[in-house]
């Protein structure tokens, strides 16, 4: 592979790892604050990390705070939707469920990637997409099974999920395409402040006063997954078509059914109990197999729709 694609299944594959413990997190903040309250302090922590950082050495990035380009605006009222909608989600739901359902997202990424992209396949490719669905789809046949026979909050769930999917979607499409003409840091310093503005009216501050020194470092490593976790998508986005980092960040369940397969072992108390059988572990090795596949060097990607989008929403040639 070459040195980009290298660098975009590094920032790609780091994104799906700290989203594989991200539901489980997630749900360990169920009873301590409203939905919306640890949102906005996600969003406050990666968005206050970036401006401090840009502030000391790139203060010439600020500028987007102030004229930003309709598509950041788009793509970031999607990211804070996906992130309400995800964790509403988790409130119903179990952490391997929601991650289940939220695989909508990349899955439908990469139809975008070659439907309005226009990125090319090859063969092996191919291969290695109808591998990893195949996977996925026997690695999660017994959740989607139990989810169809579920209860009313269930169902809630899953819809709260399904909507931050197609949320996250808008958001990963208009990071494609601004990522190819501005820092992928300084996109994300507005997709992250956006949002912190956005919720302000929502929250409710004295919650926050309740919290004991462990739930503080949960909501702190949260808002430290979000700009980790985010910083490696955008540039994974920068370096990889986008239909090739869906089929990597589809990887985190995988991490995910792990984790808590562990924790179960552990005879953890806090967490909803997970045990993969040998077909889940199978059927994991096919997902990671078709991945590796997928991701291998293919034709060169017809670029001319993204450029002229882009020039019409900005005004700029090249």
């Amino acid at each position: 592979m070459e040195k980009n694609t290298v660098k975009g299944v590094l920032f790609a594959a780091t994104t799906a790892f700290f989203w594989g413990f991200l539901a489980i997190a997630l749900k360990m903040t169920h009873g301590l604050l409203e939905p919306v309250n640890v949102v906005w302090f996600r969003f406050l922590v990666a968005f206050s990390a970036l401006l401090l950082y840009f502030s000391l050495r790139r203060r010439d990035y600020l500028k987007i705070l102030v004229r930003p380009p309709l598509f950041l605006v788009i793509g970031s009222i999607g990211l804070a939707m996906n992130y309400i909608g995800f964790l509403y989600g988790v409130q119903f739901l179990s952490p391997t469920t929601a991650q289940v359902v939220i695989q909508m997202g990349p899955i439908m990424l990469g139809f975008v990637g070659f439907a309005f992209f226009r990125e090319r396949i090859n063969r092996r490719q191919a291969s290695g997409y109808l591998l990893a669905g195949m996977g996925l789809l026997i690695f999660y046949r017994s959740h989607i099974s139990g989810m169809a026979t579920g209860e009313e909050l269930q169902s809630m769930g899953v819809l709260w999920i399904v909507i931050a999917a197609m949320a996250w979607v808008v958001y990963a499409s208009f990071q494609k395409i601004l990522v190819r003409r501005y820092p992928a840091q300084q996109l994300n310093l507005f997709l992250f402040g956006l949002p912190v503005l956005l919720f302000i009216p929502f929250i409710h501050p004295g919650d926050f006063s309740r919290l004991t020194f462990h739930n503080w470092l949960l909501l702190f490593y949260l808002g430290i997954n979000t700009l980790v976790a985010y910083g490696c998508l955008a540039m994974a986005f920068k370096y990889l078509e986008a239909s090739k980092v869906s089929i990597i960040i589809t990887m985190n369940p995988v991490i995910t059914f792990i984790t808590m397969a562990v924790l179960t072992t552990m005879e953890i108390s806090w967490v909803e109990p997970e045990r993969l059988s040998t077909g889940s572990i199978l059927a994991a090795i096919m997902v990671l197999t078709g991945a590796v596949m997928a991701v291998t060097r293919a034709d060169a990607s017809k670029k001319r729709p993204v450029d002229q989008l882009f020039r019409k929403e900005t005004g700029k040639t090249e």
